[in-house]
């Protein structure tokens, strides 16, 4: 007679998924989106040319018209880089202090990731896919990696 394994059931319960291709669910999430990002920015020091960077390139009119008036929906990929950017700057308050929170991502960085450069130079460079990389180093730090 063979017996089965039985794993225990597990509490977590996964997120639902949040379909960004749906209108609705960017209209419910970008204003939000957009106050929380000049909030970051503000307590981050970017410029203003520097932030439109790291939205995936953004012309003057729209980002400070998005700047006056968060109400404006976003699209997937711009949604995308601000929950990145929100990531990492929750990771950053919860491993650093506040001031060198506020300072980290214009601090060089000797991780070979950043080979001495910016985080923030390295997010405007590389984009959304760098920008992935910055919030799994942390995350991993947050962990004890």
């Amino acid at each position: 007679m063979s017996q089965a394994l039985v794993y225990p059931q597990t509490r977590y319960q996964p997120s639902p998924l949040v379909d960004l291709t749906s209108k609705q669910e960017r209209e419910r999430l970008s204003p939000a989106a957009v106050r929380t990002f000049f909030n970051i920015m503000a307590r981050w020091n970017i410029r203003d040319e520097d932030a439109r960077v790291l939205l995936g390139g953004m012309s003057n009119g729209p980002f400070y018209d998005m700047k006056k008036s968060p109400e404006r929906v976003l699209d997937a990929d711009r949604l995308t880089r601000i929950s990145y950017l929100i990531g990492i700057f929750k990771a950053l308050n919860i491993l650093y202090s506040e001031a060198l929170a506020d300072k980290w991502v214009q601090l060089p960085n000797s991780n070979p990731i950043f080979g001495g450069q910016t985080p923030l130079s390295y997010m405007m460079k590389g984009g959304q896919s760098a920008m992935q990389t910055v919030r799994r180093l942390l995350d991993d730090r947050r962990g004890g990696m």
